[in-house]
């Protein structure tokens, strides 16, 4: 099939409806970063009754888009989780809907049983049974003071109105 045919046939198919999402009172951009963003904070898919959320990586920036407790992991870690709750939040999902997270660490070496001790503890206050699917990876991040990223994937259904 050639490219043309391909983009005709590809034009035919139903798209499935996405939204942007954000919560700006827990976490926004740096103000200096240039605008329009290049990418959303997060994405809303809906099939039927099922929402799933994609939010990108995630790291300790505050309301005022500045990076938060710098020089400290274990609060960076927690200020992460504080801000992916918050945009879970703002689509009605909680870190039960959560089935999968991409961990990225600056110095996984370093870091590594320190971050696992906060989310465990974390975790264990949400009372996750089961735990998401998750991977760590040792990562540079966009700006470096951030020393800890996470992204999530959450899955669950529509309530009925």
């Amino acid at each position: 099939m050639r490219l043309e045919e391909a983009l005709a046939e590809a034009a035919k198919a139903v798209s499935i409806e996405k939204k942007a999402i954000s919560n700006p009172q827990v976490l926004n951009e740096a103000y200096q970063y240039a605008k329009p963003s290049s990418f959303s904070r997060g994405i809303r898919l809906e099939f039927g009754n099922i929402v799933v959320l994609l939010i990108s990586g995630t790291a300790s920036i505050d309301e005022h888009g500045r990076s938060v407790h710098i020089g400290d992991f274990r609060a960076q870690v927690r200020r992460t989780f504080h801000n992916i709750t918050g945009l879970l939040a703002s689509e009605g999902a909680t870190w039960k809907d959560v089935v999968r997270t991409t961990c990225y660490l600056r110095d996984i070496e370093r870091d590594y049983e320190a971050f696992n001790e906060e989310r465990t503890r974390f975790y264990q206050e949400q009372g996750l049974d089961p735990l998401p699917a998750s991977t760590g990876i040792q990562a540079i991040l966009c700006r470096p003071e951030l020393l800890v990223e996470i992204e999530a994937i959450a899955v669950f259904r529509k309530s009925a109105d």
